[in-house]
């Protein structure tokens, strides 16, 4: 990995750790509505007039740098894996696997072991 996208991963990570939780509007007021972030859409909202004294709304300053999007704090891309053939697509340079957990015990040990005579990372492989 390139000294560019381990900065980057850095700044995400920081990132990462000041972004505020988004919670949908009132979700403290009705437990049926859960927290899930939903957009604002009321012609009253004053939080879709985002007034300074509302929680935080979604925007697009809070995502992250473009080139370490979708990545693994690792900085590996993950591939989800249910069976040993798909391993065969594995870029273990750029790319680290994650085991389906539907996945029985015997054919996850035979994927573990074919993935570390690959040298492909496994990101959930602890049996």
């Amino acid at each position: 990995m390139s000294k560019e996208m381990l900065r980057l991963l850095e700044i995400r990570n920081e990132m990462s750790r000041k972004r505020p939780e988004f919670h949908r509007q009132e979700w403290f007021r009705y437990k049926k509505l859960g927290d899930a972030w939903r957009k604002p859409r009321g012609k009253h909202s004053k939080l879709r007039e985002k007034r300074g004294y509302r929680h935080a709304f979604v925007e697009s300053g809070y995502r992250g740098p473009k080139l370490v999007r979708y990545l693994h704090p690792s900085g590996f891309k993950e591939v989800y894996i249910t069976n040993i053939s798909q391993l065969d697509k594995v870029d273990p340079k750029t790319q680290a696997i994650r085991i389906s957990a539907t996945v029985g015990k015997k054919k996850k040990l035979e994927i573990v072991e074919k993935a570390k005579s690959m040298g492909i990372k496994i990101l959930n492989g602890g049996i």
